[in-house]
Parts: C-alpha cells; structure tokens; sequence
C-alpha cells in the first residue's frame, strides 16, 4: 500500500511538472466580475505559470460560481501549485482569511516550503500539512473549496465519508461546499481516480449528499463535450482541457 500511494504521488507530480498544457489562449475578465474577484486575478504575487492557465481554468467565472465574497473565511482543500490560493487570499482582503491544507506527502515536491512562506508573506493566509484523516478544520467557515483533488481522496486511503462530515459540520449554516474535478465516464464511480485522476461525477454527489449537503448548482462552466474522458488529465495535449464537473453543493440553514 505504501509503494501504491508512493507511485501515486509520483506520477501525479512528475505528469504535472513535465506535461504541456494544450495550446496558451488570452483571458479576458468578464463586464461583470466584481472588484474583488478582479482584485484576486490581477494579484502581482500571480506568475506567468499560473496566469497561462487562466483562459481554460475561468478563474472569475469560478469563483463567481461558487459565490466567493470578500472578508469570508474559507478552507482550500489543497494548495499545492499555489494557483487559486493567490488569488483567493487576494480576493479575500485583509478582514478575510483562507485556511490551506496540503496532505504531508506532498512536502517532497516543495509543497510546505511554499505553503508556508506563502502563509508567512500574506498575513490573512494560514498553511498547515496534515493527512485529511487528521484535519481539523476552523468552525463557522464560510465556504470549503476542494479543486481538482476530491478523486486523489481515497486512492490515499482518505475515508471519504468522515472528511465530507467534517466539512459539513465545520460550515456555516447556508455554507458552500464546492467541487471542480476531471471527470471519468459516466458510472464509472472511483474506478480511474489513482490511474487517469479521474472520478464518475455522480459518485462525488453521491458521497457529498449523503453528508447531509443540498446539490444547488451542476454546471458546465468547464464542460468539454470533446474530451473522451478515458485519458490522463497530464497527458499532452489533454492537460487543461479536461470535461470538468464543476459542483456546488450547500448546508441546509
């Protein structure tokens, strides 16, 4: 089981240092982003590596989604990359704050150096590493955000049903609990996740209301009709152009 969870973050790391994203396309903010989402995206701290991403990942449009407001409080399930946590501790503002969580193997690529020099350089940014069997998440979060690593959960022995529990009793009455991740074929369930890092969407549903969330929005923002979903989401050519299920699910109030 070691050496399968070892290979597993192996490859994840290796296919996303080494694969090429499809081709770079420019990414104009939509008329309606609000200033703070806008604020977030145009972040000085964003590199070029994480802005070349931005016409096929629609940051605004997510996060606009997912009904990002400024001075929330907010749990980023995975940070690693760094991508939506400059924008999001931008977007926040200095009245909110963003929890990061990164689970411990990740410290061979580099993950907890620059998740905690990241936390040391914006002062409304908190990092921790802890295997997700172990969190503990701050009570009264406003929104919970796990972006494409809800399929990476079980194939490193995260039990899937405590986690979602935990989420759902550390948010907020009305609290968002939202899901972006690769899709598989249809009913294939978990079959893909530790192969192609893909998951059936229907059993990220399954899972996520069977904790007690109501599913409010299933939307195609990063649909992709084209994608076969049978590939490695790190696969030339693939990369950054992946069939994504984007979820938002909520706490009853």
């Amino acid at each position: 089981m070691i050496m399968t969870k070892l290979a597993h973050a192996l490859s994840f790391t290796t296919a996303l240092i080494f694969a090429p994203l499809a081709a770079a396309q420019s990414y104009t903010l939509p008329p309606n982003t609000p200033a703070h989402i806008a604020r977030g995206i145009n972040a000085p701290d964003r590199t070029e590596e994480m802005t070349v991403r931005d016409a096929a990942r629609k940051p605004a449009e997510t996060l606009m989604l997912a009904g990002l407001q400024e001075g929330s409080h907010i749990a980023e399930i995975t940070a690693l990359g760094l991508y939506y946590s400059t924008i999001l501790s931008a977007a926040l503002g200095p009245q909110g704050q963003l929890d990061m969580y990164d689970m411990p193997y990740m410290e061979e690529f580099g993950a907890i150096v620059q998740g905690e020099a990241f936390a040391a350089s914006h002062p409304n940014s908190r990092y921790y590493n802890v295997h997700y069997n172990d969190i503990e998440l701050a009570p009264n979060l406003d929104a919970v955000y796990n972006i494409l690593y809800y399929h990476d959960l079980k194939p490193l022995d995260v039990d899937t049903a405590t986690f979602n529990a935990k989420v759902f009793n550390a948010l907020k009455p009305g609290g968002t609990y939202f899901i972006v991740d690769h899709k598989a074929e249809d009913g294939s369930g978990w079959r893909d996740a530790a192969t192609i890092h893909r998951i059936g969407k229907e059993v990220i549903v399954q899972e996520v209301t069977a904790a007690g969330f109501e599913l409010v929005e299933d939307s195609d923002l990063l649909a992709n009709p084209d994608d076969p979903r049978d590939t490695m989401v790190f696969a030339p050519g693939t990369r950054g152009t992946t069939d994504q299920a984007v979820l938002v699910f909520r706490k009853p109030q």
